[in-house]
């Protein structure tokens, strides 16, 4: 094995360290074998470790993939949000340079927007579906409108509070023939917050209970909100324990997710 790997841990989607969802960030010059990414991932125990490698002569695409501690994922927003951020604090992309990823969700792309960055993202919307009696006795409570999209299953409630106070059974959750389910509501409208609704996404069956803050959710968050409340931008907050804004701007078929983020660690991994 190759010694002296490069590997930060980037709190994304949030400009204060401790805050937002932390990722490992794993840079490389080759194709890794998939175990050894996932032995990697399971160390790191964050909720996504995101492996990028390096083009190959004559290209400029990263290739980008994405593992919670327990199984690889198709899409993830704020480890790619880690990723880009990375790469220009390396100097591997110049500043003004576009950050594009191959992955299993198709090319993703990142751009600077002064202190934020912006995503190309792929829109996930949820359909209206009858949900199993498994999730509303795991969540306790009866959803405003249920459905799902290709990966999560999406659950609106009455209110702000709700979403805060949530404590599903994530046993039951896991059970699920899902990758996980998102909680959401519109934001209180007295309060003065600056951001349109709130969210809280579960993932026990892929090893992350709570996500601190989930890009992917968006991708399913922003078409749904932008229809209900008709605004073309929007600002979502995850109110998890460390907690974060997603700002959005769907596009047709794509989502643009900004955000910013922070590098908190850097080191080396050896083997």
């Amino acid at each position: 094995m190759s010694e002296g790997i490069e590997l930060y841990i980037v709190d994304a989607f949030t400009n204060e360290p401790f805050r937002g969802n932390p990722a490992a960030v794993c840079l490389l010059d080759q194709e890794r074998d998939e175990s050894w990414m996932q032995l990697v991932a399971a160390e790191m125990n964050l909720s996504e470790t995101a492996f990028a490698v390096a083009p190959t002569a004559g290209q400029s695409d990263y290739g980008l993939r994405w593992f919670t501690p327990k199984a690889e994922v198709d899409l993830c927003g704020h480890a790619t949000l880690a990723a880009a951020h990375q790469l220009w604090q390396t100097g591997r992309l110049a500043g003004d340079a576009e950050a594009r990823f191959q992955t299993k969700s198709g090319l993703l792309t990142a751009r600077r927007e002064g202190e934020w960055i912006a995503m190309d993202f792929p829109s996930e919307p949820p359909a209206a579906e009858e949900v199993p009696e498994e999730l509303i006795q795991a969540l306790g409570l009866i959803p405003r409108f249920a459905g799902r999209n290709r990966m999560d299953y999406f659950i609106e409630v009455d209110s702000e509070e709700t979403v805060r106070t949530l404590k599903p059974d994530f046993a039951m959750i896991a059970r699920l023939q899902a990758r996980g389910v998102i909680v959401t509501s519109r934001s209180d409208a007295d309060t003065g917050k600056d951001y349109d609704f709130v969210s809280r996404a579960f993932y026990p069956a892929i090893g992350v209970n709570e996500d601190p803050v989930t890009g992917s959710a968006h991708c399913a968050l922003a078409p749904y909100w932008a229809k209900r409340l008709k605004k073309d931008e929007l600002a979502g907050y995850q109110a998890s324990e460390r907690g974060g804004i997603v700002r959005v701007k769907p596009s047709g078929d794509r989502v643009y997710l900004l955000g910013q983020a922070v590098t908190v660690l850097n080191g080396q991994l050896e083997g």
